[in-house]
């Protein structure tokens, strides 16, 4: 009959275990010495190495030659244990015999004298399934057993085992395998069983594994079933992580907030039989790998997959802000949830779904984060324009008779008079002062202020650019002019207008000036005649994200 390669290629020795030095080392020194406890206790993740471990120390205890702390492996009592046929190596599931009854035959069991080995080794491999009257039951004997016994215990969940356990057993921590302990493993068992395997097929089993070397053996041994020379493409299809680039598009739909085309896809899936709950959680494997393509800069030893979709995650994840990630990530966890309890499950991914293409719907706090940050990144880079609000009745766009309503107030003979006495040339540059009905043309001209163009708001602009940028987003295209002791600015953004009530921001353009000029002109802004100021409905935003920042 075929034997599975993690039968067939389980260590043997010590020195044959991956991954574990400091525990092989420790075990090694203390069965050379003689200085051997009464009781161990092996916890770790699955596939690590605990349940061998425990099964090679049972036999260099017992072993009639051993060779530096590691059993022969020749001897008759080696080849019992492997075997089975020496009953004083006892093996114990305690996951089916987790019953007081059961521990209390092994502790009647324990007292007699080993028929043909030195120790009696009880292996009870996942001890923590044992009950609490199980517990009390192996306290005593694990506490004062025979001289001639040992207790090795076994447990992927430590912290199940009662504290009266733990203190009175040596305990041995098994980590993660590394990848290249695990390729190493696999290179070496492809070259017995003559097997072609390449180094990229070998790392991805290794990543795909997790640290863990039965599961690496397990995926190795269908892998070769299928083909004896291994690529990584025969690694993805026996894995399961090829054809997966539904949830690369599913990404793109969500980016361009196009809820339709990803009900569609979820549709074609559902109709392949791709389980919703299921999906859900690879698109939050999807969004997480896209977040730590953008935050690491090797993110291939956190990220299981294959070296072209590793390339895909890295470009992918430049099309989101980690805000954005989060929250993607949180609404799929939220709707995981929800699949689970709720009566219809494609109406909750459907739901979910829709959420991820439409932000405004999300009222959570790493959804509003997200929305926020973008609003941030658009001022920082300087290319934050006015809402669309504002699009739809723009101020250039309302004809002159209501942009200056007092000019109703001033006869057309008058304004004629106005329009001739100003130079042809600057028109376009001195702004209009309030005309009262009561005085005349030339008396009105008279009053007007004297506003000259400021031939030094370039070099002003070039240095606002250089010490606050998203104030010089605002300012691109503006100008500015010149009256007594203040420099008037003109901006073709009318959002300056709400941007300039900033403290942080108005010093930082008076500092500008300052620099530039030497002398202390304190800007204001250009105010076109009864023009008013435009509602803007971020303000508000604004001025809350840049009191952030002071924080």
């Amino acid at each position: 009959m075929y034997q599975a390669l993690y039968r067939k290629w389980r260590p043997r020795a010590f020195t044959d275990v991956s991954g574990q030095p400091h525990v092989t080392q420790t075990l090694m020194h203390e069965v050379s010495t003689g200085k051997i406890s009464h009781a161990y206790l092996f916890t770790g993740s699955r596939g690590t190495g605990k349940t061998t471990c425990a099964k090679i120390l049972s036999k260099a205890v017992n072993c009639l030659s051993p060779e530096n702390g590691n059993p022969c492996n020749k001897c008759e009592i080696c080849r019992g244990i492997d075997s089975g046929s020496i009953l004083d190596v006892t093996e114990i599931d305690a996951a089916s015999n987790n019953g007081v009854d059961n521990i209390r035959d092994l502790r009647d069991e324990a007292v007699f004298t080993p028929v043909k080995a030195k120790y009696r080794v009880y292996i009870i491999d996942e001890v923590h399934m044992l009950s609490t009257g199980a517990f009390n039951a192996l306290l005593k004997i694990l506490e004062e057993p025979p001289s001639y016994v040992i207790f090795i215990l076994a447990t992927t969940e430590v912290h199940k085992l009662p504290p009266t356990i733990l203190s009175r057993c040596q305990r041995f921590d098994f980590k993660h395998i590394p990848p290249e302990d695990i390729s190493d493993r696999l290179r070496y068992v492809a070259s017995k069983e003559n097997i072609t395997v390449d180094d990229e097929a070998l790392s991805l089993i290794a990543r795909i594994s997790d640290g863990a070397l039965r599961d690496a053996l397990s995926l190795f041994d269908r892998c070769s079933a299928l083909d004896k020379n291994i690529t990584a493409d025969t690694v993805s299809a026996c894995a399961g992580t090829a054809s997966r680039e539904y949830l690369f598009d599913m990404a793109v739909h969500v980016k361009n907030k196009d809820a339709a085309s990803a009900l569609g896809l979820l549709n074609e899936l559902n109709k392949n039989s791709c389980g919703m709950e299921q999906l859900c959680v690879e698109l939050i494997d999807h969004f997480r790998n896209l977040m730590i393509s953008k935050i690491v800069k090797n993110p291939e030893n956190l990220i299981i997959c294959s070296t072209n979709e590793l390339k895909l995650l890295k470009e992918q994840s430049s099309l989101f802000t980690l805000e954005q990630l989060l929250s993607y990530i949180s609404i799929l966890e939220t709707a995981s949830l929800n699949l689970k309890k709720g009566l219809d499950k494609r109406i909750e991914a459907e739901t979910a779904v829709i959420k991820l293409c439409t932000p405004s719907l999300n009222t959570d706090i790493a959804s509003v984060l997200a929305r926020i940050s973008e609003v941030e990144k658009k001022i920082l880079s300087g290319s934050f324009s006015a809402p669309e609000t504002e699009k739809v009745k723009p101020v250039s766009n309302i004809p002159k008779e209501t942009e200056k309503p007092a000019a109703e107030k001033i006869s057309e003979e008058k304004r004629e008079t106005i329009e001739e006495t100003a130079p042809a040339d600057t028109s376009a540059e001195i702004p209009e002062t309030k005309a009262k009905p009561d005085k005349t043309g030339s008396d009105a001209e008279a009053e007007k202020p004297k506003r000259e163009l400021f031939k030094l708001w370039p070099e002003i602009l070039m240095d606002i650019k250089s010490t606050c940028k998203p104030v010089y987003g605002f300012l691109i295209n503006s100008t500015a002019y010149l009256e007594d002791n203040k420099i008037y600015i003109k901006a073709e953004n009318p959002v300056f207008r709400n941007i300039f009530d900033i403290p942080n921001y108005s010093a930082a353009i008076e500092k500008s000036i300052r620099g530039i000029t030497g002398k202390d002109y304190k800007p204001a802004l250009y105010e076109e005649e009864n023009k008013s100021r435009p509602n803007d409905p971020l303000f508000d935003l604004v001025k809350q994200i840049d009191s952030l920042k002071n924080k």
